[in-house]
């Protein structure tokens, strides 16, 4: 037996955009209770790491937390650690904002708590071998990826007892595995079990080559936040003592040394050199997967879990976290705007609006909406639409510095990564984003004095652990919420509220802005909320050829497709049209039958409405009704329907030319987190339903002109 030293790093980070409420309560029950159990135990060391936008909520809310802080860092018994600022995935992020967030954040650590940060807390511990470079320059020496990064080339859980090296174009980095049964163990297991597990790294030896000494080093690194916030956890960590409990079985326990990291790497050599492939913690790489494909890896865990072949589970791996830009076609919207926003703002003059150009796209670059899993991520509309926002304002800065004043311009380019073209038009207003190649349809709908994405609704996606849910209520196994701590990691289906399976509804394509559907008479809102209505002509996700209209009065892009029936051919003409200082857009449609019988069919044109707030706080009024926009709705026929959302004061009108009826599809999401299965609101899909009876030659055109207003509250 050798001795065992322990080094545990707590990561606290908190969205950009999140609730005021959540930062104070993670503030109350688990960031400071964590510091006053530090300050109870001094011979406790350890590595904590505070993202930006938690520091900049922590520093007018609760001075006095950081005061704290300052005095353990001052008196070495915490190690703060840098990373990127605003928390982003920083191998999908350009190297000079790699840089730029680090250096921030390393700057604002010395300036809050007087201390030299040279280790890096990874975010979601998203690992590409090309990081080591643009690290090292950025003047880090560590960081901590899982267990798993290591098991994938080889190595087994006791030679991960230490660090090892890295480099990328020769600039070195070192490397801490941290070990994912203290993370499954820490604070759920009792403490006697933990120190159990302490004992069997003790009892092992192993030499590694060119080292003298056994590798002695268990590395923990893991959210903040389950130490009092996640559900059950208060009562389990601080009211019921569990954290004092561990820390006084450490304090016992002479054979265990408790140190930060960064002074281990400091003081011992290193376990050798490894180069690791592209790789994030465990259950991250499932969630990436596809949701069948996740299920029938769950299944294969499971199966091998106990049996004669468990020895083969850490080369089970899951998929690539960049799948997640894929899997969410909202996701990589959002990454492409980052992308295109970011490489004009470098190229604003230097000065006070590129700084703050430069902050917003940073902002927007908070990697929570940009993947999901068993904690909200992407379904969260509230940490999306700020990303979002934060975005669409640094490109209206860098866009108006090169075009001041009233302007329309437009482009066609491949802006999503996808090898077709998409055509972009912008105005001093607006941005409008269309793919041609799937339906004509607007993905991207940006009103820059807000600023937000209109159009940031979420597609209903089957998920992996939708088929959990399906199980436990055809079984009766389904439970409601408790107030027990229980891991991320459960088996249990715990609901927040009963009937969730009956919002298990799957959109057959992506729901975006301004996509034309014609569908037989007595087609009802229900198939269309269920997507069982017919498109007759596949006018909704079928290719339109274009043509990109630019002018000093206007930028418009127009649009054509020839969609075949069971008995004829449909014409479709439409355009899409921008003015510069227009708060608004117009969009014309022309349809054209040639077949040999009447047509008598419905052109829907449906609107993907980025609107949030409780069933009060969204609605649609027109004809003197008003509907939420929470519930499957049907309005009398108008020429005019508006759309409001309590909270903004932002209020859309449209338009019609004429009377048509009004349909709205509430798009609601089922997705799991650590306190259960829970529903969320995003958005809503507004269908304007014009009858069309056209005799064969006969066409038939129509306009919907939007106008977007923010009224003060």
């Amino acid at each position: 037996m050798h001795p065992v030293v322990l080094s545990l790093a707590i990561h606290n980070h908190q969205p950009v955009g999140n609730f005021d409420y959540v930062f104070a309560d993670a503030a109350d029950r688990a960031y400071a209770p964590m510091i006053a159990a530090l300050e109870r135990h001094p011979t406790i060391r350890l590595a904590l790491h505070y993202s930006g936008p938690l520091l900049d909520w922590l520093r007018p809310h609760r001075p006095e937390l950081l005061d704290r802080i300052h005095g353990l860092a001052g008196r070495g018994q915490v190690e703060v650690m840098t990373g990127g600022y605003y928390e982003p995935i920083l191998a999908i992020i350009p190297d000079a904002d790699k840089r730029g967030q680090i250096e921030k954040l390393t700057r604002e650590i010395a300036a809050e708590f007087g201390t030299a940060a040279d280790g890096l807390w990874l975010a979601e511990r998203v690992w590409e071998p090309h990081l080591a470079r643009p690290l090292g320059e950025a003047g880090v020496r560590y960081t901590i990826v899982d267990d798993t990064h290591f098991h994938a080339v080889g190595l087994d859980e006791p030679q991960l007892l230490g660090y090892y090296m890295t480099e990328e174009a020769g600039v070195p980095l070192a490397i801490f595995p941290s070990l994912k049964r203290l993370r499954y163990l820490v604070p759920w297991a009792p403490v006697e079990d933990v120190i159990a597990y302490l004992r069997t790294l003790a009892d092992s030896d192993v030499r590694t080559d060119g080292r003298s000494a056994a590798l002695d080093l268990a590395v923990m690194g893991d959210d903040g936040e389950k130490f009092g916030l996640w559900p059950g956890t208060y009562a389990h960590c601080w009211e019921h003592g569990w954290i004092d409990r561990f820390f006084a079985a450490l304090e016992a326990t002479p054979w265990i040394e408790v140190v930060p990291p960064g002074e281990y790497r400091r003081s011992r050599e290193p376990a050798g050199r490894i180069y690791l492939p592209a790789a994030t913690y465990d259950e991250m790489a499932e969630w990436a997967l596809p949701a069948d494909r996740a299920e029938r890896l769950s299944h294969l865990k499971r199966q091998l879990e106990g049996s004669p072949w468990a020895e083969v589970l850490p080369f089970i791996r899951g998929g690539f976290w960049r799948h997640f830009l894929v899997k969410y076609a909202e996701v990589n919207t959002l990454h492409h705007l980052a992308l295109r926003a970011g490489e004009k703002v470098a190229a604003m003059p230097p000065g006070d609006a590129r700084a703050r150009a430069l902050e917003d796209l940073w902002a927007g670059e908070c990697n929570c909406p940009y993947w999901h899993g068993v904690f909200g991520g992407v379904y969260l509309p509230h940490i999306r639409g700020a990303a979002f926002s934060h975005l669409v304002a640094a490109e209206a800065a860098a866009e108006a510095a090169r075009h001041p004043g009233a302007h329309a311009i437009g482009d066609a380019a491949d802006l999503n990564g996808d090898g077709r073209t998409e055509v972009r038009l912008a105005t001093d207003v607006l941005v409008l984003t269309v793919d041609p190649g799937r339906g004509g349809s607007v993905v991207e709908w940006d009103y820059r004095p807000a600023p937000r994405h209109l159009g940031n609704v979420l597609t209903r996606r089957r998920e992996r652990y939708h088929a959990d849910l399906l199980r436990a209520v055809e079984t009766g196994a389904a439970q409601a919420v408790t107030g027990e701590p229980e891991t991320i990691h459960t088996a249990a289906v715990r609901v927040k509220e009963p009937g969730l399976e009956r919002f298990l509804i799957y959109d057959r394509t992506r729901r975006p802005s301004l996509r034309m559907r014609l569908v037989p008479e007595g087609t009802t809102p229900e198939q269309c909320w269920r997507g069982e209505e017919d498109d007759l002509a596949d006018l909704a996700d079928g290719a339109y050829t274009w043509d990109l209209d630019l002018t000093d009065a206007r930028a418009s892009v127009r649009l054509h497709r020839e969609g075949g029936t069971a008995g004829g051919r449909v014409v479709v003409d439409r355009t899409v049209e921008a003015q510069p200082g227009l708060h608004g857009l117009l969009h014309t449609t022309r349809l054209r039958w040639e077949g040999p019988a009447p047509l008598r069919a419905v052109a829907i044109e449906e609107w993907g409405i980025g609107v949030f707030g409780g069933p009060d706080d969204v609605w649609v009024e027109a004809a003197g009704v008003r509907s939420s926009l929470h519930d499957l709705g049907t309005l009398p026929p108008t020429a005019r329907v508006t759309v409001e959302e309590a909270w903004s004061g932002l209020r859309l009108g449209f338009d019609l030319g004429g009377p048509a009826a009004i349909w709205t599809l509430p798009l609601f999401t089922i997705s799991n987190s650590e306190g259960g299965y829970e529903r969320n609101f995003q958005g809503a899909v507004l269908l304007i339903c014009r009858s069309v009876e056209l005799p064969p030659g006969g066409d038939t055109a129509h306009a919907t002109r939007c106008t977007i207003a923010v009224a003060p509250r």
